[in-house]
C-alpha cells in the first residue's frame, strides 16, 4: 500500500478547514483548492483558530500550519494528493461534477472520500471513469477534534479501497465506523435529524424553548451519549437483566404519542423562535468565541475519558501508549 503522504482537500470552508488541521496536526502536507475569491484566505484562518486546540491535544513530529500549500485548480490538487478528500456543497450535480474531474486527473491509485453527509456515492462516482475509489469518508464537526468518520461504499466501491481508507483515517487519531448498507444520511445524521426534527416540533408548538431543549441534553443523556451511546445505556437501564428487561418494561411506552417523527413546517414563526433562542443561549459571544470555547470544553472530556478507556477516550489513551513506547 502507497504511503500517505500528502492530502488533497477540495473545498476550504468549515469541513475542509477542519480536514486540513487535522491532516497538518499529523505531520502531513496538505495540498487545498477553494473557489471562492477569499477561499485561501478563509482556510489559512480557520485553521490557525483551530491550531492552539489541537497543540493542547498534542502534535505529531512534523506538524506545521505551513505545511499547507493552497493551490489554483482542482485538477492541481488532485494531481499532486496520494489521497483526495472533498468537502464540496451538498448539492448532487456538484458532486457528480467535482468527483469526474478529480478522478480524471488524479493517479489510478489515489483514493478519493467525499465529506458529504447524506448523499450516496453510487450516485456521485456515476461519470467517474474509475468508481472503484470513489467513497464516502463523512466528519462530524470540529473535523479536527471529533474522531468519528462514517465510511460508505457505492455500488462500484472496490472494498480494497475501504479498507484502505479505514487505515488512513485511523493513522490521523480518527475511528472509522463502515456503513454497511448504503442509506440515505446514513448513521449518525439519521440519528441526529431524529432529534432535531422532535426538536423543531417542541419549540413550534411551544412546549420548551431552545434553552430550555439544550439543557434537557445537555445535564443528562448527553453526558452518557459521549461515552455510552443510545443502546448502551439503555441496557444499562434494564438493570442486572440488561435490554430484554428494559425493551419488556419500557418498550409498550413506544405505541405512546411521545413523539412526532415527521418534521413540522418551517414557518417564519419557528424559524425566529430557533433565532432568537440560540442568539439569546449565545448571549453576544461571537461563533469563533464559542468555537474555542467549545473546543476547550471537548478536550477536557476527551481527556477524562482517557483515564477510563471509553469512548473517544479510548483513542487517546492509545496514542498516548503508542507514542511513549
Amino acid at each position: 500500500m502507497a504511503e500517505i503522504k500528502t492530502v488533497g482537500l477540495i473545498g476550504g470552508g468549515v469541513i475542509g478547514a477542519g480536514w486540513a488541521a487535522r491532516c497538518l496536526a499529523r505531520g502531513l502536507d496538505v495540498v487545498a483548492w477553494d473557489p471562492a475569491p477569499e477561499g485561501a484566505a478563509v482556510l489559512r484562518a480557520k485553521v490557525a483558530n483551530a491550531w492552539p486546540a489541537l497543540e493542547k491535544m498534542g502534535l505529531a513530529d512534523g506538524a506545521a500550519q505551513d505545511r499547507l500549500q493552497t493551490l489554483q485548480s482542482l485538477e492541481a490538487v488532485a494531481e499532486a494528493a496520494d489521497f483526495v478528500q472533498e468537502s464540496a456543497p451538498e448539492r448532487l450535480e456538484v458532486k457528480i461534477d467535482v468527483h469526474r474531474r478529480i478522478d480524471a486527473a488524479a493517479r489510478p491509485e489515489v483514493p478519493i472520500a467525499s465529506s458529504t453527509s447524506g448523499l450516496l456515492p453510487s450516485d456521485f462516482q456515476a461519470e467517474c471513469a474509475h468508481p472503484g475509489r470513489v467513497f464516502v469518508g463523512h466528519p462530524f464537526n470540529p473535523v479536527y477534534l471529533l474522531p468519528l468518520v462514517e465510511v460508505l461504499g457505492g455500488a462500484k466501491t472496490d472494498a480494497a479501497v475501504l479498507d484502505r481508507a479505514e487505515a488512513f483515517y485511523r493513522s490521523i487519531g480518527m475511528h472509522p465506523l463502515r456503513v454497511r448498507t448504503e442509506i440515505e444520511g446514513f448513521l449518525s445524521d439519521r440519528l441526529q435529524e431524529a432529534l432535531w426534527r422532535e426538536n423543531l416540533h417542541m419549540v413550534a408548538d411551544g412546549v420548551a424553548t431552545t434553552g430550555e431543549l439544550d439543557d434537557a441534553i445537555v445535564y443528562g443523556p448527553g453526558l452518557r451519549w459521549a461515552f455510552m451511546g443510545v443502546n448502551k445505556t439503555f441496557a444499562l437501564a434494564g438493570g442486572e437483566q440488561g435490554m430484554r428487561h428494559f425493551m419488556e418494561q419500557f418498550g409498550p411506552a413506544l405505541k405512546l404519542p411521545w413523539t412526532k417523527l415527521e418534521a413540522p413546517e418551517l414557518t417564519e414563526d419557528l424559524i425566529d423562535r430557533m433565532v432568537d433562542g440560540t442568539t439569546e443561549q449565545l448571549g453576544g459571544a461571537s461563533i469563533r468565541e464559542m468555537e474555542r470555547l467549545r473546543d476547550d470544553c471537548l478536550i477536557e472530556i476527551m481527556r477524562a475519558l482517557a483515564k477510563y478507556r471509553e469512548g473517544a477516550g479510548r483513542l487517546l489513551a492509545e496514542r498516548a501508549e503508542s507514542e511513549g513506547s
